[in-house]
């Protein structure tokens, strides 16, 4: 029972660290594309999880609407993303990122996506199965506690 907890608390710690050192890394990548923290953030989710309407977009983000409202001019301005209108209702628009802009995001994460393709080959494929289903399980953790702290 002490050893598991012990486990689980070194668990903890080390996404706090791994946390702590992608904010780094992306702070440098952002400081190198001349986008700020905030910016680099939400284009991430709109390449993941775009198109999106702004609302879904500031909703996910957990951002005000008259914030995502400047982020996202900051973004069309510097060529990384596009303001679509919605075919079936001309009023709506969808925000996707501009896959040209994003092969320089590409190239500046290629160290760590390398270092991260080297840590993997060390794992078996079953390993591997539960490494990505307690990181999807955390992220779907973080992603809960974001809302919940949103919401209130």
């Amino acid at each position: 029972m002490r050893q598991r907890r012990r486990l689980s608390t070194e668990i903890k710690r080390t996404l706090r660290a791994l946390s702590n050192q992608i904010s780094l890394l992306n702070h440098q990548v952002g400081a190198h594309v001349d986008l700020k923290d905030v910016d680099l953030d939400c284009l991430d989710l709109i390449a993941q999880h775009g198109p999106l309407s702004p609302s879904a977009l500031s909703r996910r983000a957990g951002l005000h609407p008259a914030t995502m409202t400047g982020i996202l001019d900051r973004l069309e301005r510097n060529g990384w993303i596009a303001r679509d209108r919605e075919p079936s209702d001309r009023r709506a628009v969808l925000i996707r990122a501009l896959p040209d802009r994003t092969a320089e995001l590409f190239r500046l994460y290629s160290g760590m996506n390398s270092s991260m393709d080297d840590i993997c080959a060390g794992y078996s494929e079953a390993e591997l199965a539960v490494l990505a289903d307690f990181l999807g399980r955390a992220a779907d953790a973080g992603l809960t506690a974001t809302e919940e702290l949103g919401a209130s």
